[in-house]
């Protein structure tokens, strides 16, 4: 029977990895908060067993771990109703943007930044010709 249990267990998980990175979206979220789910105790409860993703064991497998961000607000019942708001999720959504942009855009500095650096470091072994900028 070990190998039913494995085979149910890498289903859960491969399922709950598709569900928490399904709460990276805005939309997905204000779609929950319509249809009630985020006012029903079970639910409110699968959230909160689901926190254990922001392990490093696990959160190394998520594509989007902006919904690590999110999972942890949705802790918050505030959080919970105002997603029920469309102009809510809108914010959301525009917020993980320029996130995004910015998040790219350092991202892209600290690479020139980093390429910059490296050629200096070769005329170092020719003695005495080292390129000063």
């Amino acid at each position: 029977s070990a190998g039913i249990h494995e085979e149910q267990a890498r289903n859960r998980f491969q399922a709950e990895l598709e569900f928490i990175q399904c709460l990276a979206n805005p939309n997905y979220l204000n779609f929950l908060a319509q249809r009630g789910y985020l006012r029903e105790r079970p639910f409110i409860n699968y959230l909160k067993y689901l926190l254990y993703w922001k392990e490093p064991d696990y959160a190394k497998f998520l594509k989007y771990p902006h919904c690590l961000h999110m999972l942890e607000l949705l802790q918050y019942e505030h959080f919970r109703k105002e997603l029920v708001n469309a102009q809510c999720a809108k914010f959301i959504d525009e917020q993980q943007l320029l996130h995004w942009q910015h998040y790219s855009r350092k991202r892209t500095r600290l690479q020139q930044a980093l390429a910059e650096q490296a050629p200096q470091q070769q005329p170092a072994q020719q003695h005495g010709s080292a390129v000063t900028k």
